[in-house]
């Protein structure tokens, strides 16, 4: 009995440190530096579109925020997030990996003084603005910040000038939770987007790519063409 305690201890003790490390994951920029051949190929290159199973611009993920960067991969490796791409990239990456690569696109070309103010810098239309204060209690910007570029939790996205074709996408992505290839499974944002018809989604989309955001492409050298 004595050493059947001592063994449950033991192992007890061994899930306690393991989940204590995984939740001390941190992310090292020169790491994650190394590891984004996986990634430069779509979101090193400035105007890339994606054609499958959508057609809609990349997003940009440079200055992106590193929390929010590991919780999308993560998600994409739960299938939480059913986009095939992703998903298959990120069931490739431990969570070193994930924690690495966040780090590493979050300070990418980021400068100081160039965060927009914590006021919306374009004021939206009568009728944009009640898309964003529909639901008064739990309104666009309560999460994502005023000018939506300073969200109220990591794991919520900069959405400040995003391209507004990707931001639509993904916005229908929640009202499509199940659906195997473009589904998005989110309580919040799911709950949120079925209360838009997909027109309004595409117009509000079409405001927040318009304001001046921290996120951005910052091309690879080894991408560089005429255009860029």
């Amino acid at each position: 009995m004595n050493k059947l305690l001592t063994t449950m201890f033991a192992l007890a003790v061994a899930c306690v440190t393991f989940s204590a490390q995984a939740q001390a994951v941190t992310g090292s920029v020169e790491n994650g530096a190394k590891k984004t051949a996986m990634c430069v190929g779509c979101h090193g290159i400035v105007g890339y579109q994606a054609s499958f199973p959508e057609i809609h611009k990349v997003p940009m993920i440079a200055g992106q925020s590193a929390t929010y960067i590991s919780s999308a991969l993560a998600a994409y490796k739960a299938g939480d997030r059913k986009h095939p791409t992703m998903r298959a990239i990120a069931d490739s990456l431990t969570e070193q990996d994930m924690a690495d690569l966040a780090a590493y696109y979050a300070q990418l070309g980021v400068k100081a003084g160039d965060a927009p103010p914590a006021t919306a810098a374009k004021q939206p239309s009568e009728r944009v603005q009640a898309l964003i204060s529909r639901d008064k209690d739990n309104a666009c910007t309560k999460c994502h910040g005023a000018n939506f570029n300073t969200p109220n939790d990591g794991t919520v996205p900069k959405l400040a000038g995003q391209h507004a074709d990707y931001l639509f996408v993904a916005l229908k992505s929640y009202k499509a939770e199940n659906h195997v290839q473009v589904g998005r499974s989110n309580g919040v944002m799911s709950g949120q987007a079925k209360k838009f018809t997909n027109a309004e989604l595409k117009e509000l989309a079409g405001y927040i790519s318009s304001l001046p955001g921290e996120v951005k492409v910052v091309p690879e050298s080894r991408f560089h063409t005429a255009n860029n």
